[in-house]
């Protein structure tokens, strides 16, 4: 039943990478930062409207691996609707938890790249870079 269910927690993964959600560009971002990810090439930047203290709208766009950008749809996914302190107490084991799979050491910068550009964008006075 394990594999069953790594099975489809991999398909799922390919499936938001050839179809990821919240994928694009937004006119009118209050936050957004870019991070790179040098040892592999993965490429995020998030953008999103903050109203109210929480995340109303979210995007993002870059390119990268399958686990990358699986977790940035995740994540994206994840933050709308959600307090900025809500989302910056998401930690490390809730991106690899989301994914559903288990991530080698050589993997989890890829797994957590998103959850870091999101940090990153919400800790930013104005997050016009």
């Amino acid at each position: 039943m394990y594999e069953m269910s790594r099975e489809m927690y991999q398909e799922h993964i390919l499936d938001l990478y050839k179809h990821p959600h919240n994928f694009g560009k937004m006119e009118g971002a209050t936050n957004q930062h870019r991070e790179y990810n040098p040892l592999c090439g993965d490429d995020v930047t998030i953008q999103m409207k903050l109203e109210d203290g929480k995340v109303s709208s979210v995007k993002f766009s870059g390119r990268g691996c399958a686990i990358s950008m699986a977790s940035a749809s995740l994540i994206t996914d994840k933050i709308r609707g959600m307090e900025k302190d809500e989302i910056m107490q998401l930690g490390g084991e809730d991106a690899l938890q989301m994914l559903g799979i288990p991530i080698g050491p050589v993997r989890i910068k890829c797994a957590l790249l998103a959850l870091e550009t999101v940090h990153k964008a919400l800790v930013k006075d104005n997050g016009n870079t």
